[in-house]
C-alpha cells in the first residue's frame, strides 16, 4: 500500500495515501528520511510524515512536544489522588498524544475518538504505527470510530471522562473543517463540560494562543482557566488551553 524509501525522495515530499471521505480530503505524505547516509557516517534523518485535510496542514511527526504536553498537563491539572482517570483524546492524529497517554500507568481507560478510518489505517497498517503500535496494543486503548463533536453530545447515559485532550484542529481561530466549529461554541464548550466528571480537565491543543478561547471557557463555566506555550523554530508557540470543571 505504501511505496518503499528511494534516495530521489529525501528532498521532495511524497503522497503515502489520499482518501476521499465524507469530510473532505486526507492526505499522508513523506518527507525526507530516502537516503541511508554516507558510507560510514551517521545514518540519514528519520523520514517525516504529514497529514494534509482539506489541503490544509493539520501535523506531522517533526517534533511532538507540545501535543504530549496536552496529555501531561491535564494529568497534572486532575485533583490529586483521583484513581485511574478516564482519558479521552480527541483525534488520533499522528499518535504522540496517545502513546504519551499510554506510556503513563497512571490513566485508566483511554479513549481515542478519529473519525477518517484512513488515519485509523495509517496507524494499524502504516507508517505512523512506529509512534503508535504500542499504545494501540494496550489493553485501556479503545479507538472509537466517530465525529468527536457528536460522541460528546451523546447525551444523558453516555460515559463520563476526568480528562478530555481535544487536537481535531489547527485551534479553536483555526478549525480543518466547518462542522469542527461548533466543538468551541457555548454549545461545543457545554456538552465537554458535562461529559466531565467533578474536577475533570478539558485541554485544547492549538497552534497559537487565543485570548477569546480562554474568555470562551470561562463563560461556560469553566474555572482555573490558564494557558501553557511550547516555542516553536517559527512564528507563534504552540499552546495548550486548559480549563476545570468545577466541583
Amino acid at each position: 500500500m505504501f511505496p518503499p524509501y528511494d534516495t530521489a525522495d529525501a528532498d521532495r515530499p511524497v503522497t503515502l495515501d489520499r482518501r476521499e471521505g465524507p469530510y473532505g480530503e486526507v492526505v499522508l505524505r513523506r518527507r525526507g528520511g530516502g537516503g541511508t547516509g554516507p558510507a560510514g557516517g551517521p545514518a540519514a534523518p528519520a523520514p517525516v510524515f504529514e497529514i494534509i485535510a482539506n489541503g490544509c496542514f493539520l501535523m506531522d511527526t517533526s517534533d511532538g512536544r507540545s501535543e504530549r504536553l496536552l496529555i501531561r498537563a491535564a494529568l497534572d491539572a486532575l485533583p490529586a489522588g483521583r484513581s485511574a482517570p478516564a482519558l479521552l483524546i480527541g483525534g488520533l492524529g499522528v499518535g504522540f498524544s496517545l502513546a504519551e497517554a499510554a506510556a503513563e500507568p497512571r490513566w485508566g481507560r483511554i479513549a481515542v475518538v478519529e473519525r477518517e478510518e484512513a488515519v485509523v489505517d495509517w496507524h494499524r497498517t502504516g507508517p505512523l504505527g512506529r509512534i503508535s503500535a504500542a499504545a494501540l496494543a494496550d489493553p485501556r486503548t479503545e479507538v472509537i470510530r466517530a465525529d468527536l463533536v457528536a460522541h460528546l453530545r451523546a447525551g444523558e447515559g453516555a460515559a463520563p471522562y476526568d480528562a478530555l485532550c481535544l487536537d481535531i484542529d489547527n485551534g479553536p481561530d483555526w478549525t480543518v473543517t466547518e462542522g469542527n466549529g461548533g466543538l468551541y461554541s457555548p454549545a461545543g464548550l457545554a456538552a465537554c463540560r458535562a461529559r466531565l466528571t467533578p474536577g475533570g480537565v478539558l485541554a485544547v491543543w492549538s497552534a497559537q494562543p487565543s485570548s477569546a478561547f480562554e474568555e470562551a471557557l470561562r463563560n461556560a463555566g469553566f474555572v482555573g482557566v490558564r494557558t501553557e506555550e511550547i516555542s516553536v523554530a517559527r512564528g507563534v508557540p504552540d499552546v495548550v488551553h486548559l480549563a476545570v470543571r468545577g466541583a
